[in-house]
């Protein structure tokens, strides 16, 4: 039987959350809005007009959206060329690979972000696949992403483990009928990650790695 192991990738492999958490702060101030950076950081995860919308609400001038959407963008492309993987990130994919996991990315991220991501992680000899915000028509926590994942490792749900960092994640995962284990590192709290799904829960891909036989993933 395939056993894919799935992977959320912006707070879960890469230490960037806070980092979007600043652009899109920074994107909706330049639009005339005062987001709480705490309200921001709630809404790291989901696709960028998800967030906007999950934000602004229904109610707001969609015609914003874009501007906004691309105002992060900018803001946060600044950092490309230097997106800090976390600890151990690129080691728990490549031994996942070398114990006959499919390792798939499923992502948020695109384009030129979503390379950076990957070249800060820095194993793409081990991921199978790739699925991003381009492949799917709803993001997370909609199953789709994780579904798509699924079919790109060949995997039946019951054979998959995702891991990711936000409840969007956990949600996802569980809509998809998929066992999920959060991380720590994307700031999100324990107990909002064992609410939204989490079978189990690790400090960070490091703390994962070095408990990973006793783990979901074991």
């Amino acid at each position: 039987m395939t056993r894919a192991a799935l992977f959320d990738v912006d707070g879960t492999l890469a230490d960037t959350n806070h980092l979007h958490v600043v652009a899109w702060w920074e994107a909706f101030r330049q639009a005339g809005h005062r987001i709480p950076m705490h309200s921001v950081h709630r809404a790291v995860g989901l696709g960028s007009m998800d967030l906007i919308g999950h934000l602004l609400g229904e109610d707001r001038d969609t015609d914003q959206d874009a501007v906004i959407a691309a105002a992060h963008r900018t803001v946060y492309g600044q950092w490309l060329d230097r997106l800090p993987a976390l600890a151990s990130a690129g080691q728990l994919l490549r031994t996942l690979a070398a114990r006959d996991w499919r390792v798939v990315l499923v992502t948020s991220a695109s384009g030129p972000e979503l390379d950076a991501l990957r070249r800060a992680i820095d194993a793409d000899d081990a991921v199978h696949g790739t699925t991003s915000s381009d492949d799917v028509s709803a993001g997370k926590p909609a199953p789709e992403p994780v579904l798509q994942g699924l079919e790109l490792a060949g995997a039946e749900p019951r054979s998959a483990v995702f891991v990711g960092d936000t409840v969007w994640d956990m949600q996802a995962a569980a809509r998809a009928g998929v066992p999920a284990v959060g991380l720590l590192c994307g700031g999100i709290p324990r107990v909002d990650l064992e609410r939204a799904g989490a079978r189990a829960v690790y400090a960070d891909p490091d703390h994962l790695l070095s408990g990973l036989d006793t783990s979901p993933l074991g």
